[in-house]
């Protein structure tokens, strides 16, 4: 008893505490920090003990934080010089590509295409890529050559010893010279002409080589002739020849190198496609066909990058995640894998590149399936503590959107403006204003928020609408940038 009453003890809980020592509370923070509450029991009225930590400096020591360090993005940016970007593509050539690989060597190709693009404002010429094309092939190969084939030219092997040198001719009655020259070869040619034997003139010239004199002579004959002296000629070449390509192009047919490129055994594809771009026959849907027949081998055997870049060549567009009939999605990469391996960051930054490539010649212009990427590579940036870069992306995806439809793409729309709100107060406009003033927002997400609300949607809906094949890739938000890869 104290001062008369009764001493009351204090009840024990119910319920079992949760903790039974005081612990760290950890989380991160929108503008790329780490918090983290201190196992502090302050008592009434005092302040418990916060700490924040920057992710940018826990992970400064990271190959992916380096990595995103390094690119200059974003790239519409007005202090932005195309030289960076040039720089950062020659700096890709230097560290990541294997020359001593095909699919290096092929990377690397990709690579010097997005740097003649972006130094000429994303306009080229044919000639511009075959002498790219050619830089690249790192030794030229030696064609055989070899002699017409026999039944080519419509003699068997008897009838042909029959008319050699040393043989009685049965029209002259004379027995012809051992030929030697190629004077005494021209002047053979011009004496069977004499007798008006044009077909043996035509023969003789072929298993001498005398190829002018035999396709001029020819051609001034029917087209049947004519036909049967360039088969001729075109058998003295070798199959991997380049020179076939162009011939068998020219004559209205896919070369044989569009489709056996690729092998080992056949040779470098990039003299095909070099002497394919230069030289553009009239039938341009058949000059269309060949480069992209060309590509799809490629791709066939495992070689993406260089099908990539046949596509570009012909121009195909561009399509989505995990949609088989569509050719590539993001440039240089397999879409047909698993969506991790699929979206990496060197990957999203080269895409990037050539999309800025794109708005240096038309500078309205953008791909609509690429903005699901940059969203997705936005959360890369704020999970590695750089929010100022990933709102600035957020900038650029929202300008994209307003410019078109947004009720068109209503999940990336959403995700964008909740990105964007979580890291309105990383821009650093909004850091310099007045206190009183630092509730105001960019104009472009009032517009992006507007045009939300008109279009509304259940979680659920969305959910439903999800390819099965899309994986999450990060947690968080990039699992929804990542499933959206696919949908949008």
């Amino acid at each position: 008893v104290v001062a008369g009453r009764p001493l009351v003890s204090t009840p024990a809980p119910v319920v079992p505490l949760k903790f039974s020592l005081p612990h760290v509370a950890v989380c991160f923070g929108a503008g790329g920090q780490l918090v983290l509450v201190c196992p502090h029991c302050p008592a009434e009225g005092q302040l418990a003990h916060v700490e924040l930590h920057s992710l940018e400096v826990i992970l400064h020591d990271t190959k992916e934080l380096k990595e995103l360090q390094a690119f200059p993005g974003p790239l519409a940016r007005e202090d932005l010089h195309k030289v960076d970007v040039m720089t950062f593509c020659q700096q890709k050539i230097a560290t990541s590509c294997d020359l001593s690989t095909q699919k290096g060597r092929d990377s690397s190709l990709l690579w010097k295409l997005l740097v003649l693009l972006c130094r000429q404002n994303g306009s080229m010429v044919g000639s511009d890529t075959a002498e790219l094309l050619m830089q690249d092939c790192r030794h030229r190969e030696k064609y055989k050559r070899q002699n017409p084939a026999v039944n080519l030219i419509g003699l068997t092997d008897d009838e042909w010893m029959s008319r050699q040198p040393g043989t009685l001719d049965l029209i002259t009655g004379e027995v012809p010279p051992v030929v030697e020259t190629q004077a005494q070869i021209v002047e053979k040619f011009t004496k069977l002409l004499y007798y008006g034997r044009k077909k043996d003139a035509l023969v003789w010239a072929m298993r001498n080589q005398l190829w002018g004199h035999a396709l001029f002579l020819s051609s001034k004959m029917d087209p049947r002739t004519y036909s049967w002296v360039l088969t001729g000629f075109t058998s003295t070449l070798a199959t991997n020849d380049p020179l076939q390509t162009l011939f068998q192009l020219m004559s209205g047919r896919i070369p044989q190198a569009a489709l056996c490129c690729g092998d080992a055994t056949w040779g470098d594809w990039r003299p095909h496609l070099a002497v394919m771009l230069s030289n553009k026959v009239g039938d341009m849907e058949l000059n269309h066909r060949a480069i992209v027949t060309m590509g799809d081998t490629l791709a066939g055997r495992g070689a993406v990058e260089a099908a990539h870049f046949c596509y570009l060549m012909a121009d195909i567009p561009f399509g989505y995640f995990g949609a088989k009939a569509d050719r590539m999605a993001l440039l240089g990469s397999n879409h047909r894998q698993a969506f991790a391996q699929f979206a990496r960051t060197e990957v999203i930054q080269r895409m990037e590149i050539f999309e800025y490539c794109q708005q240096l010649q038309q500078p309205k212009s953008f791909l609509l399936p690429f903005q699901v990427y940059k969203l997705l590579y936005a959360s890369r940036l704020a999970d590695y503590g750089l929010p100022a870069q990933a709102l600035q992306y957020c900038e650029q995806i929202a300008t994209a959107l307003l410019g078109q439809d947004p009720a068109s793409h209503p999940v990336l729309a959403q995700q964008v403006m909740k990105l964007a709100e979580r890291l309105k107060l990383s821009d650093p406009l909004l850091l310099e204003m007045p206190e009183q003033d630092q509730m105001l927002e960019p104009d472009w997400l009032v517009q992006l928020r507007a045009c939300c609300r008109e279009f509304s949607f259940s979680p659920c809906q969305v959910e439903d609408d999800l390819p099965p094949q899309v994986a999450p890739a990060q947690p968080g938000l990039s699992w929804a940038a990542a499933s959206m890869a696919g949908k949008e």
